[in-house]
């Protein structure tokens, strides 16, 4: 069985069940698109299908979506759950892709 391209820790899985049973969806896409102030930024968004060419990655019993572009961004990547309180917290993307990413953390600079 060939590896998942991207991993997802059991923190990261509890926040994407309560995620998509929230808005009643199947998966959670993660994808990278131009912008941000490094270059490259991330998004999420639930979906009730995928789409055409999507990987689909199944760990700790989520479902996640990526296109076919986005993966070569995100292949080794670890998706992630902090709680900070100060903050409010949130999905972070652990990619071993980037170069370089911002003070927020929602966007990077490719290798």
């Amino acid at each position: 069985m060939e590896p998942n391209p991207v991993s997802i820790t059991e923190k990261a899985a509890v926040k994407i069940k309560e995620t998509i049973e929230k808005e009643e969806d199947n998966y959670l896409r993660i994808f990278v698109q131009g912008g941000g102030c490094s270059g490259l930024q991330y998004g999420l968004k639930t979906e009730k299908e995928p789409g055409i060419g999507d990987k689909v990655i199944e760990e700790h019993d989520v479902k996640i979506l990526i296109d076919p572009i986005s993966i070569r961004y995100l292949t080794g990547a670890e998706i992630d759950f902090e709680d900070n309180n100060l903050m409010g917290g949130g999905f972070k993307i652990n990619n071993p892709n980037a170069k370089g990413t911002c003070g927020c953390g929602q966007s990077f600079d490719p290798k």
